[in-house]
This record gives C-alpha cells, structure tokens and sequence, in this order.
C-alpha cells in the first residue's frame, strides 16, 4: 500500500481489479470499433490496415520515448525466441485485423459479433489441442451446442460463417501466445515487436493500394484525415489494454469480461447497421448464447470449487 492510498484512507487496488478495469476498456473500445471503421469510408479495408499498422507503430515509439521504457523493448529484441514468438502473434493480429475490417466495410457486423461469441468455446478447445487440458462435462456439452450453432448459421448464411471462425481462432491463439509471454515481456514492448513485424507488410499494402485505386490519406477532409490518423491510437490502445489486463486475470476471467465486445457489436449490426436477420440466424445465435450460458455458469462453480479447496493461510 501506497502512502498517497494510506493518507486518503483507502486500500491499494489489487492486480485482479486494476485487470478487471483494463479488461473492461479494452473490450468496450472494440465493441465500438466497427462504427468506426464506418465512418472512414471511402478508405478500403486494405488501406485501413495499414495505417492501423504504422499509426500504431508511431504511438508506440511516441510512448517509448516519452516514458523512456526502451530497455524492455532491447531486452526483448536480444531474445531472439521472444521475438520470433511477437512475430507469430503480429501475423495473428493481422488476420484478425483484415478479416474484421473486410467484414465490417461489406456489412457483416452481426457475423464479426458472432466471432467473438464463439471466441471462449474456441478458447477451451485450444486448451485441450495445445495444451492438453481435460474438459469438463459441462465444457464438452457447451462445445458440442456450438458445432450445432455452426450448423445452423451455415445453413443461415447459406456457407460456413468462415468470418467468424477465422476472427474467433486468430483472436484466440493470439491471446494464448500473449498469455504465454505476458509474464517477462510488458505490453508496450510487445505490441512494439508485432507492429516492427507488420510494418513491412503495411507499406506493401499501402504501394498496392495506391497503384491500383490511390490513398485517401488528406484527400477527403481533415476531419477523416484525423480519424485514419487516429486508427492508429484505437488500434494501440486496446491491445495494450489488453496485454496489461491478461497479464493480471486468469483467462477464464478474461472470458468472461470479452463477451462486452460481441454484445454491443451485434446490437450495432441489428439495430444501426440493420443487417438482416432471419429466423435460422437467431436460431444459431440462440444456441451460441446457450453454450455461453453452460460454459460460464460452469466457470464460476468451478472458481468456487477451487477457492475452497485452497487452505486458508495460517
């Protein structure tokens, strides 16, 4: 405890609040994020993308700087296996970022929001392909209602919701690998390493673009100009939200707190955005919430189970 805490009387906030705070800005920022994007236009997702890439860049070297935090970053880049790991996880981020972008300006909303829905089953599946983890029976019985989920929104969008599969395994083998990493690398740094690892990739993408239908940077208004420039700040700030708030909360916490994103994505998509939404896709959106349902009321039995079985300190 501080003594700035102690003299205004109040205890020091704990790791797993300050992480809950992180969780919940970071995911809130992300549920707004597809309006955004919106308001871009007439900027392709391709365009957008890259910007995000090398805006974000910019920020992060702007912090470094600023706070004079670079000996982590150096630490980290004569790790030569920490780099190759942020660079994985950079590519990862990538999909991620380019699938949702796509979606969002060719009006799949509601199909990004059901991506991160499915996120925490593809989360448990992941713990049992990579690391081995045993499944409970109520985990199992969430799985199996969301492969009928997936059906039934196949049939629904008349193909496989690929969106949203590509959105949910990206997102969730990237949060493992900054699980992973999160305990020796701080998040500045590493969101620094994955942008170094993209910036190439940005700037093709950007020479691309403006050979086949030119940039939109300072040709539409300053207003837009601000905002692209800006995508950068709302592309950094959540992943370095995010990265602090992974290294603090137990992934099932993080599970659980993520389902804001998809929440106000899908009330976005429906009620601004108007897509459509027939019977078969409510239908498969109902069974996605019914494994959610399982999955997180068995997390929190089995939280409870665990906290009793830990002795007490003496």
């Amino acid at each position: 405890m501080s003594s700035q805490d102690l003299s205004r009387g109040r205890p020091a906030r704990s790791d797993a609040s300050t992480g809950l705070i992180y969780a919940v800005c970071s995911y809130g920022i992300w549920g707004v994020l597809p309006l955004y994007f919106l308001f871009l236009a007439p900027t392709g997702a391709f365009e957008v993308v890259a910007w995000r890439v090398l805006f974000s860049l910019v920020f992060c070297a702007v912090l470094i700087l600023s706070t004079r935090a670079w000996r982590p970053l150096l630490v980290a880049l004569r790790t030569p296996r920490t780099v190759w790991i942020m660079g994985l996880a950079g590519v990862l981020i990538f999909i991620n970022w380019q699938t949702f972008i796509l979606a969002t300006l060719s009006g799949h909303v509601v199909e990004t929001a059901l991506g991160y829905f499915i996120n925490p089953i593809i989360t448990v599946l992941l713990g049992v392909l990579l690391l081995h983890e045993r499944l409970r029976r109520a985990q199992w019985a969430a799985v199996a209602i969301s492969l009928v989920a997936v059906l039934v929104l196949s049939v629904g969008y008349g193909t496989v919701p690929w969106i949203s599969l590509i959105l949910a395994f990206s997102f969730g083998l990237y949060g493992l690998i900054k699980k992973r990493v999160g305990g020796h690398l701080d998040a500045l740094s590493g969101l620094t390493l994955e942008t170094i690892w993209l910036a190439p990739i940005a700037i093709i993408q950007l020479v691309a673009v403006s050979l086949i239908s030119g940039l939109t940077l300072g040709t539409v208004s300053p207003v837009h100009t601000i905002a692209l420039i800006g995508s950068g700040v709302l592309t950094a700030v959540p992943l370095l939200f995010f990265a602090a708030a992974s290294r603090r909360l137990p992934l099932s916490t993080i599970g659980l707190v993520q389902y804001l994103t998809p929440v106000m994505q899908f009330l976005a998509g429906v009620f601004i955005l108007h897509e459509p939404m027939p019977p078969e896709r409510w239908l498969g959106f109902g069974l996605v919430w019914v494994a959610l349902i399982v999955l997180t009321v068995d997390m929190i039995v089995a939280g409870r189970a665990q906290r009793r079985a830990v002795p007490p300190p003496i």
